[in-house]
């Protein structure tokens, strides 16, 4: 039985990848685009270009296609959805009804598409090669200063992301400097460092019952950029719920920069990895 798949594509590598993944596994890829989304038309019968002012539109392409599972793949930034959600259509209106938070648009995403029986399904199966696994990436592991910032860290954005406040912090000695909100996890890191100046340690955490159908917490070479700009010495994410883009160019940039990247069990050795 032929499996159609509906990749719906924000910014970045990622949707391509997952295409690619998808159809190795036998899948039938649509790919329905809202950003550029590198290399996706390779691994897809057909692209559609979307956007979020005509979501209307991008139902009714998603029935023409006979698609019945779809995935969320890729950055889609929240200020285009602030900046948008007065011009868009009706259906973008009743989705927005309840508000722009996460919680909300997913809920109203997910009863849109049950609606038409199209399944949302989690993404990380056709991302797992990029997934971090738990242990100490780079050549250099976290001091023990490092270690205490990294586990106050992980304690204070893991309560901070079950309210859906954001998911990163950056502290050091002792202070926390930034909180991730709306604004994303680099520019976070921006304002932490410019107040805390070099040494600082990022962590990113993830909630409880985070649903990773919309969102896959995500570092790559641009985190690293941020934290080398500002003088950030560790990054600490946990281990199996973070995505890493570019892999081996993140951990080469991190190495020759000196900054340590460690992914971490929570469960176990009092959170170090």
């Amino acid at each position: 039985m032929e499996r159609r798949l509906a990749v719906m594509a924000g910014a970045g590598v990622l949707p391509g990848r997952a295409a690619a993944e998808a159809a190795r596994q036998g899948w039938q890829v649509v790919a329905f685009t809202f950003d550029a989304a590198a290399g996706i038309e390779a691994h897809a019968e057909r692209v559609v270009p979307c956007s979020l002012t005509d979501l209307q539109e991008v139902v009714r392409a998603l029935r023409d296609a006979k698609v019945r599972s779809v995935i969320f793949v890729g950055k889609l930034w929240k200020k285009e959805v602030f900046s948008r959600v007065g011009t868009t259509d009706d259906l973008g209106r009743h989705i927005a009804r309840s508000g722009l938070s996460d919680e909300a648009l997913a809920a109203m995403v997910l009863a849109t598409l049950e609606g038409i029986n199209i399944e949302v399904l989690d993404p990380r199966p056709f991302l797992d090669p990029w997934m971090a696994g738990a242990g100490t990436l780079t050549v250099r592991a976290p001091t023990p200063a490092e270690w205490s910032e990294i586990q106050a860290g992980f304690a204070l954005a893991r309560h901070l992301a079950a309210y859906g406040i954001g998911q990163s912090v950056v502290r050091s000695r002792g202070v926390t400097l930034a909180v991730e909100a709306a604004e994303g996890t680099d520019e976070t890191i921006q304002r932490g460092t410019s107040l805390g100046g070099p040494g600082a340690v990022v962590v990113k955490a993830v909630a409880e019952g985070h649903d990773f159908r919309f969102d896959i917490p995500t570092i790559g070479p641009a985190t690293l950029e941020a934290m080398a700009t500002g003088g950030a010495t560790a990054l600490a994410v946990e281990g199996g719920k973070v995505l890493i883009v570019d892999r081996e160019a993140t951990v080469r940039f991190a190495d020759k920069a000196g900054i340590t990247i460690v992914s971490s069990d929570l469960s176990s050795s009092g959170g170090h990895a």
